[in-house]
């Protein structure tokens, strides 16, 4: 778990515009709510997909939707899928190239795990603990007191002109195939 970097942001908040668990959501719509790159969000669903987050549906009115519940979802599951199971620290032995060991690192100096990294060691421990204790839901639920309601139906609404929008778009190129 190195540095978090902005897929992991962007990941939530775009998983958080599938919560309500109504229709899916297309990658490239839930880029445009967030004001963000569709082949960003398209990179970061491939891997939430393949972690058995989401699962993609098809069609006019396809698109991405949790694969459970978001109470079921932590955060740590999101992070792990993102990033990638990365350690937050890579202990480079530093302790052992001292220029007092010119004969090579005694065995007092090397024994066990380097002190800095057992630091390391509980602050990650720490930290995938707290991510592991926070879910989807929880974050949403968060936002849903912050926000006011009309909020969530706004959302909706955005979408849903969406979905019907590319319906409409590939009616019209049907009918131009027909004629």
């Amino acid at each position: 778990m190195a540095h978090l970097t902005a897929s992991v942001e962007y990941g939530l908040h775009c998983l958080l515009s599938l919560v309500d668990g109504e229709q899916p959501r297309s990658a490239r719509d839930l880029a445009l709510f967030q004001g963000i790159s569709p082949s960003f969000v398209a990179k970061i669903f491939a891997k939430l997909e393949k972690a058995g987050v989401v699962e993609a549906a098809e069609g006019v009115r396809g698109g991405y939707r949790l694969a459970r519940a978001p109470e079921r979802i932590t955060v740590l599951e999101l992070v792990d899928a993102i990033e990638g199971r990365k350690p937050l620290f890579d202990c480079q032995e530093i302790r052992s190239r001292c220029a007092l060991f010119e004969e090579g690192a005694p065995t007092w100096a090397t024994r066990g795990v380097c002190s800095i990294h057992a630091v390391m060691l509980k602050a990650e421990k720490a930290m995938r603990e707290v991510l592991a204790s926070e879910t989807l839901a929880d974050i949403g639920g968060r936002l849903d007191r912050k926000a006011p309601a009309e909020f969530g139906e706004d959302t909706k609404a955005w979408f849903d002109r969406r979905i019907a929008e590319r319906g409409s778009v590939r009616l019209a190129q049907a009918k131009d195939l027909m004629s």
